[in-house]
């Protein structure tokens, strides 16, 4: 018997995810539908380069929505807030650590993968500096080796927001 894997996801992420799948099933989809039609009107498909683009494009859609659909139905919706804040780094916190080689301080949520997107402070939790700060406490210091060697970060400050 095949055991389903639930995927941890922040609330976020399931939002986000939700509002692709409304997009592509709501606009673009119909938006497809209607360019092959349209492309169908002008004869020959074996030559009508909008007919196969548009059908390409619409493979394309129908293998996003089927994997949009995938990642949700194996969610695991984690909502940090309602969470006990015992100070620990786990998946969905908003840590800031602190460099102590130079004292910079840096803030991220903790999210998977394909919410990942450092500019807006989102790290995955299967990055390396993340990876030794799991589980850790905020005051722990944690030394993590790196290819120039190794780096001393302090947890200062954890939140279940």
């Amino acid at each position: 018997m095949n055991k389903i894997i639930k995927i941890p996801m922040t609330i976020q992420g399931a939002e986000k995810l939700r509002e692709e799948l409304k997009q592509l099933k709501n606009v673009t989809r119909p938006n497809i539908i209607n360019a092959i039609a349209d492309a169908r009107e002008h004869g020959d498909l074996k030559e009508n380069a909008e007919y196969h683009a548009a059908r390409e494009q619409q493979s394309f859609i129908e293998g996003r929505i089927k994997e949009i659909e995938a990642k949700l139905s194996n969610a695991q919706i984690i909502d940090v807030t309602t969470f006990e804040n015992n100070g620990r780094v786990i998946f969905g916190s908003t840590i800031e650590i602190i460099n102590m080689g130079n004292d910079e301080k840096v803030t991220y949520q903790l999210v998977r993968d394909d919410e990942a997107d450092l500019k807006n402070g989102k790290i995955s939790i299967n990055s390396p500096i993340i990876r030794a700060l799991i589980g850790k406490l905020e005051g722990d210091i944690v030394e993590i080796k790196i290819p120039g060697g190794t780096v001393s970060y302090e947890i200062n400050k954890v939140e279940y927001t």
